[in-house]
């Protein structure tokens, strides 16, 4: 009768996890997510979102933390990178004018806890036309979520 009551017990815990910051999105189709993500506020307003893992470092490029939508393909000043390490090679997608397409919303910029969150999406084209990786590279579902703040200094 113990044994029943013990697991009975001990089915019912729950694990409750918090990812605060996170950053992470589907690429591809498949789940990603970055180990470690940072915003940098430039002099200019212009903020910058960068989100890595082992081999992966993703950015994600604004005009100013002001809670909108920031379409991409259109500008440069307004983009999404990603760039994956292959040793002693490189993969890089990027969006810019006329290349690639999607969007970033911030959703909320905290000024007095310093963190940017929201959401993007994108189609980054292959930079490197020899390249024997995907032309595009698809990002859907992707949140980014109280990401620490910290103001460059010029």
């Amino acid at each position: 009768m113990f044994l029943v009551v013990f697991f009975a017990v001990l089915s019912c815990e729950e694990d409750v996890r918090f990812n605060n910051p996170s950053f992470q999105g589907m690429k591809n189709n498949v789940f990603w997510r970055a180990v470690q993500a940072k915003a940098t506020l430039a002099s200019d307003g212009s903020v910058l979102i960068e989100a890595y893992t082992g081999t992966e470092v993703m950015s994600l490029k604004m005009t100013s933390t002001t809670t909108q939508k920031y379409p991409l393909g259109s500008s440069n000043s307004k983009t999404a990178v990603y760039v994956v390490n292959q040793g002693n090679s490189e993969i890089k997608y990027t969006t810019g004018i006329d290349i690639g397409n999607g969007e970033i919303i911030i959703t909320e910029y905290d000024s007095e806890n310093n963190t940017i969150s929201g959401t993007f999406k994108f189609n980054a084209e292959n930079v490197d036309d020899n390249s024997p990786a995907d032309p595009v590279l698809n990002f859907q579902q992707g949140v980014f979520y109280k990401v620490p703040v910290s103001v460059l200094v010029p």
